[in-house]
């Protein structure tokens, strides 16, 4: 669906920037085109994609953070002391 809608996209900008018709077939493409991005339909979808972005990018930072704290705790070896052996009774403590 994304690459479907990259060239059409494209296509359509390249037809704009390329064409030679003149100025009432740019306006006429400028103006179909502005109808088109305000339909209900295509916000419709822009809504969609714009909140599954946010989704995403929440899971992204939290995905961040807990990949960092593990670089962190494995540099530096998470707090925990090694057990010493007790000079006096060799015992572990």
């Amino acid at each position: 669906m994304r690459g479907k809608l990259i060239f059409v996209a494209g296509g359509a900008l390249g037809f704009v920037l390329g064409a030679r018709a003149g100025r009432d077939r740019y306006d006429q493409i400028s103006t179909t085109s502005s109808k088109l991005w305000h339909s209900r339909a295509v916000q419709r979808q822009v809504g969609k994609a714009e909140d599954f972005a946010g989704a995403k990018t929440a899971d992204l930072v939290d995905a961040g953070v807990n990949g960092a704290k593990f670089v962190i705790v494995r540099a530096f070896g998470g707090g925990k002391k090694k057990k010493q052996k007790s000079a006096t009774t060799g015992k572990t403590r």
